[in-house]
């Protein structure tokens, strides 16, 4: 983002809030703490496993405009995680997953009407093929454009193919992220140095191979806060649609504070077949002391056992099925929040 572009985005923001952020020291309770929250289509009922319908979507934003939130851009959040610096309270991002031409109708007028800052992650191949046959409920890369060049936008990487990552070889993910960056130097003027993971899938290899390609921090779609002890390569965000977009969980993921842990078990979110259920566990190095409950996607609530003053260990009963599983440690906060931690584990085909 040009040094004009990041300029007006905070003066933008500025004025928005009657420069009572902007100008303002952070409050006495700030850490480098954050959550960001995803979001797909708008308005798109036909596709409800992926849509937010429109009235939830200005309840979220309205939640977010009065109920003391600092909506901050991703690259300011990111840049905090990496060096430390105070984040206010409740600090959240705003993010949107493949570029749907909702995103450009629906969200993006209401994004701008609110003055809040959004990054949008783009899978360049779909872009490419917005005017024809099933793709014609993609942006086109005009609107790309346009968003990219409004203050209040980021354009980060989706990839180009949208491709499952964790199954894919090391080969075939760099030629799929050299050819994106490619087209979006071509069309927008720019290398994204931000990244999600298509399905919200990665590994050890893949975090490996997006850092030696430049880019500064990838995101999954995992559940939880993050702090500076976490993986920046492997940082969850909520992700809502219409039957996960009530208040209630809105609130409570907007608000979630991180669990901040240590010498965690599996190190890799790769199940092999031997370790399946694999060992869980980790050492809690700040946040709750007490009263951590874990899930997971697929086996519901699991036995914890703490060792220790700070060791916990989890107890899957199951084996994990192929693709995606997720798990969730959680332990409530003051003033109804909840501290929250999200992990990813990929059982390959």
């Amino acid at each position: 983002m040009s040094f004009l572009k990041s300029f007006v985005a905070v003066l933008v923001l500025a004025l928005n809030a009657g420069l009572a952020f902007a100008l303002a020291p952070a409050p006495a309770n700030a850490e480098t703490a954050a959550s960001v929250v995803m979001y797909h289509r708008f308005g798109e009922a036909d596709y409800p496993s992926t849509n937010i319908r429109l009235e939830q979507f200005e309840q979220h934003l309205n939640e977010l405009k009065t109920g003391g939130y600092s909506v901050l851009p991703l690259g300011e959040i990111i840049a905090a995680m990496r060096t430390g610096a105070d984040l206010p309270d409740k600090t959240v991002a705003i993010t949107i997953d493949d570029a749907y031409l909702s995103v450009y109708s629906e969200a993006f007028p209401r994004l701008k009407r609110y003055g809040f800052p959004f990054t949008l992650f783009v899978a360049t191949d779909a872009v490419d093929r917005a005017d024809s046959g099933a793709y014609k409920r993609y942006m086109t890369w005009a609107q790309v454009k346009e968003l990219e060049i409004h203050p209040l936008a980021t354009i980060a990487s989706q990839t180009a193919s949208h491709l499952h990552m964790a199954k894919s070889t090391e080969l075939t993910n760099r030629k799929d992220l050299e050819r994106s960056q490619a087209r979006f130097e071509e069309k927008l003027g720019i290398r994204p140095n931000i990244i999600a993971y298509p399905y919200g899938e990665f590994s050890n290899d893949v975090t490996r191979l997006v850092r030696e390609m430049g880019f500064i921090a990838g995101f999954g779609q995992h559940s939880g806060a993050f702090g500076p002890s976490d993986d920046i390569f492997a940082l969850p965000r909520f992700a809502l649609n219409e039957a996960y977009g009530d208040m209630a969980r809105f609130k409570t993921g907007a608000s979630a504070l991180p669990i901040a842990v240590a010498d965690m078990i599996p190190g890799d979110t790769i199940i092999e077949p031997m370790n399946n259920p694999p060992a869980l566990g980790f050492s809690v190095v700040s946040g709750p002391n007490s009263g951590i409950s874990c899930f997971s996607s697929h086996e519901g609530k699991l036995k914890t056992e703490r060792l220790g003053d700070t060791r916990i260990e989890v107890r899957m009963e199951q084996s994990l099925p192929k693709g995606r599983t997720r798990l969730n440690c959680t332990a409530p906060a003051k003033d109804g929040r909840w501290h929250w931690l999200g992990r990813l584990f990929y059982v390959r085909d």
